[in-house]
């Protein structure tokens, strides 16, 4: 797998996976505050078909504001992203590593949100399998 992202999968059709994921990302106090259908958008735009793929957007509001307050341009970075795809028969969770995305910033108040969003997203994949 890549440097800035990690996997979790889930053995049901995509939209039930991402209602799971949603109730297991509220047990570690964040929640979905974007989702942006990929596949959706490529039918719609192009006419042709691809498997489930959605954009999710995963945040802690308080954790969010901290890093603004620390650097006002930090929203560029926000929120996580989380990829939803059809694979295997279920769906793949693609958890971007906010430690080595935000680490671009160079601020050690964002590193230390970072590392605190890698402990809860690496919390909630392993609890989704």
């Amino acid at each position: 797998m890549t440097q800035y992202a990690f996997s979790a999968h889930v053995a049901k059709p995509i939209d039930e996976a991402i209602e799971t994921l949603k109730a297991v990302l509220m047990n570690h106090h964040l929640g979905i505050v974007s989702d942006v259908n990929v596949a959706q958008i490529v039918k719609n735009k192009l006419g042709e078909d691809m498997t489930g793929y959605r954009i999710l957007g995963a945040c802690n509001p308080k954790m969010a504001k901290t890093m603004i307050e620390a650097e006002p341009s930090a929203g560029a970075l926000l929120p996580c992203t989380i990829v939803a795809r059809e694979a295997d028969g279920g769906t793949t969770f693609d958890f971007m590593d906010p430690v080595t995305v935000l680490g671009i910033a160079g601020n050690p108040v964002m590193d230390q949100v970072a590392a605190e969003a890698l402990e809860k997203l690496k919390a909630a994949a392993a609890e989704l399998g």
